[in-house]
């Protein structure tokens, strides 16, 4: 799949350090020159993310405009300065975690596509529906995330970032379907990638893995019909 929806927006967000992995590499560079910087830098990465995991349940479970950084720093482990000096407060720590929600989405459907075409799948339609399906299993595995960025219950300035994002994911799709740019063809992919986002907002509010699994097998037909007969054209 590609740009558009489950929300968008582009800007760097603090280091990750998914896994541990980057405490585990700073225990274990060589002692001596260099040592004291990698050993701060692996302090840092793993405080970001500790500030980020806490940020994720807070937020979930209070919703942006309710939670405060007192109960984020607490679950943390951490300070309020160091919450500012890593991400400059509530809302910048809202943003960076969306930013990992999108990079995390992106990834997933990157990859399922270029597995696909290793794999010498050429057929537009699989190919768009391996990254379309990825991106749905994303919106399920991150279903508290995903709900939490549909609520619309954000900084100011979030929506913006979003239609941002969106149109990049428009971009994406127009891309990988080889499209023209014409006002039919726009109108086209809009709706194949509105379909997809939409189906990842049903994915996330589903009870159990099972009733997202038929979401989205409903979101893939959906986008069978339509590409079927590709987009339309006016008569002449």
């Amino acid at each position: 799949m590609s740009r558009r929806h489950c929300q968008g927006g582009t800007a760097k967000a603090a280091p990750s350090g998914k896994g541990g992995s980057l405490a585990e590499q700073g225990a274990r560079q060589p002692r001596g020159r260099g040592s004291a910087g990698s050993w701060q830098w692996a302090r840092t990465a793993e405080t970001q993310r500790a500030l980020l995991d806490a940020a994720r349940a807070v937020f979930t479970e209070q919703g942006f405009a309710d939670a405060s950084i007192a109960d984020v720093v607490e679950r943390a482990g951490s300070s309020v300065g160091s919450l500012y000096h890593h991400f400059g407060g509530k809302s910048e720590l809202f943003i960076a975690l969306w930013q990992d929600y999108q990079r995390a989405q992106e990834a997933a459907a990157s990859e399922a596509v270029a597995r696909a075409k290793k794999g010498g799948v050429t057929d537009l339609f699989e190919l768009f529906s391996a990254g379309a399906r990825a991106y749905l299993d994303t919106c399920w595995q991150d279903r508290d995330l995903a709900t939490l960025f549909y609520a619309g219950d954000g900084p100011p300035g979030f929506e913006v970032m979003q239609r941002g994002r969106a149109r990049e994911w428009l971009s994406q799709n127009d891309a990988l379907l080889r499209l023209s740019d014409t006002s039919f063809d726009r109108l086209y992919v809009t709706v194949l990638t509105s379909l997809i986002g939409e189906g990842g907002r049903e994915v996330a509010a589903a009870r159990a893995r099972r009733q997202a699994d038929q979401v989205i097998t409903a979101v893939i037909e959906y986008v069978r019909l339509l590409m079927s007969g590709g987009p339309w054209r006016p008569p002449e």
